[in-house]
């Protein structure tokens, strides 16, 4: 997904995105369904960042500014992994194998986000699902990252 369709998203969902030039460690900020994007981000930041801004509006409430409270941890961390969700579910995994990818440089280039970003979403999935995570007949491994594709035996009567 790229930046102009989640911006028509947030259009469509009535959130309101401007661009602005925000402090160096503000990439991105939500509040009553507006949305500002650092102007100086490069189109993949801005997709990134938008994707987490989004997040925040359909999983997270109140102001989560101090980042010293557990409550706010929490919806911060709900708020990443909506955006994880929407730019690199884990069966992009699986496609990118079927594509040829072979690096993380290589995957976040496939996925159209940072690869900060892919780390991130990579560690955050690690902490939920462990070692690895069962979809179908592909077993996703993060570490190493990788799938394998499962192949039952067909065993005679």
């Amino acid at each position: 997904m790229d930046y102009h369709s989640l911006l028509q998203s947030a259009t469509a969902s009535g959130i309101d995105v401007y661009e602005k030039v925000l402090s160096l460690k503000t990439k991105g900020l939500y509040g009553d369904n507006v949305i500002w994007i650092n102007r100086t981000l490069s189109s993949v930041e801005k997709t990134c960042t938008l994707a987490e801004e989004l997040g925040h509006h359909f999983t997270t409430y109140g102001n989560i500014l101090d980042q010293t409270k557990l409550k706010n941890r929490k919806q911060e961390l709900r708020g990443r992994e909506w955006g994880y969700k929407l730019l690199f579910p884990l069966e992009k995994l699986i496609d990118a194998q079927k594509e040829g990818i072979r690096n993380r440089f290589e995957l976040a280039e496939y996925l159209n986000v940072t690869e900060q970003f892919l780390e991130d979403a990579l560690k955050r999935y690690k902490e939920k699902y462990g070692l690895y995570k069962q979809i179908g007949k592909h077993t996703i491994c993060f570490e190493p990252l990788g799938v394998i594709e499962n192949f039952e035996e067909v065993m005679p009567k």
